[in-house]
Parts: C-alpha cells; structure tokens; sequence
C-alpha cells in the first residue's frame, strides 16, 4: 500500500456501515466503468462478510472521456443522495451498468422513488455537478488515475481488488 486518501473520509462522504468501524474502504468509482461493475459484486461480498467491522464509502471519479454517461450517472447518484437514496441508486447503476443514458437514468429514478423530472431539471442544470466534482478532485491529490482505486485506511490498496481472498486479507489484516 502507498499513498493517502486526501480528504479524509468525513460527513459528505456516502458511507454503508457504522462510522467505528475498524476498516474503512473507500471507492473510487466510475458507473460505467466495467472494472467497476466487476467490483461491485465483490465489494457487496466482502460487506455481508465483514458486517460491522467495514464501513464502505463510495466517491465518484467518472472517467468522461472513456465512459460518455459516467458524469450524469454520477449526477442522478447524487440527487438520490440528496433524498437519502444513494445506496439504492448505486446499486441500480452497477445493475444496468451497460444502459446508462439519460433517459434510463430517470427511469431508475422513477424505480427508487425519485421524482424524474426533478432529476432531469438537476441534470440539466447541472446541480450536482460540483460535487462530482469534488470527488474527481479528491481523487486526484490522493493520486488516483484510474477507476476502481480502493484505500483502506487511508492507504491506497495496491494489490488485487479482483481476487476476493486478497482484498479480504488486506481488509482483516487491517481490522487487527
């Protein structure tokens, strides 16, 4: 592991698990990234796993340039935050990572609760676009280049995310 987590991880931050917990992993995600989507499922493993001793934060870090419907769906999770719908909207995002555009992301608005056309104004507008990007930038000082990057800690994982029994040694060797 090398390199920190700049900020901290703090009360803007979307966190599932309690707050003293002994391991924080925090995400740095792209929607639409397909590494991403291959994460999900393990991450989602590793919390039911470790239960109480993990607590997971998602920051985005949409990769625009390679992933054209990153940015809004970064965006609609954050209305659905707004409302105290992150995780569910989260969660739909990786579901239907390969149908991404605007019109879809208002369906699964719809789907959570939302009011679609409330997320279309703020998609829009551009409501949630600074805290997008807040995140990007965050990312960018604690030296993130690509999407997922994991830290544990505070300290950039730079082993294999993608190989379960790895990343959950990495995550108990922590909680010690």
């Amino acid at each position: 592991m090398s390199g920190g987590l700049t900020p901290p991880v703090g009360p803007d931050d979307h966190a599932a698990g309690p707050a003293g917990a002994p391991v924080t992993l925090v995400e740095y995600g792209d929607f639409e990234c397909p590494y991403c989507g291959q994460a999900y499922p393990i991450v989602t493993a590793l919390q039911e796993r470790l239960g109480d001793r993990l607590r997971f934060v998602f920051r985005n870090f949409p990769l625009k340039e390679s992933h054209p419907h990153a940015e809004h769906a970064a965006e609609v999770a954050e209305a659905a935050g707004a409302s105290g719908l992150f995780w569910e909207m989260h969660d739909t995002l990786y579901e239907h990572q390969r149908a991404l555009t605007d019109a879809r992301l208002l369906e699964y608005a719809e789907a959570i609760g939302l009011d679609p056309r409330a997320v279309a104004r703020d998609l829009e507008s551009g409501t949630w676009a600074d805290r997008v990007r807040q995140d990007f930038r965050g990312g960018i000082r604690s030296g993130v280049n690509g999407t997922p990057t994991f830290f544990i800690n505070g300290e950039r994982f730079d082993g294999a995310w993608n190989d379960p029994g790895e990343f959950l040694a990495a995550l108990t060797q922590a909680s010690s």
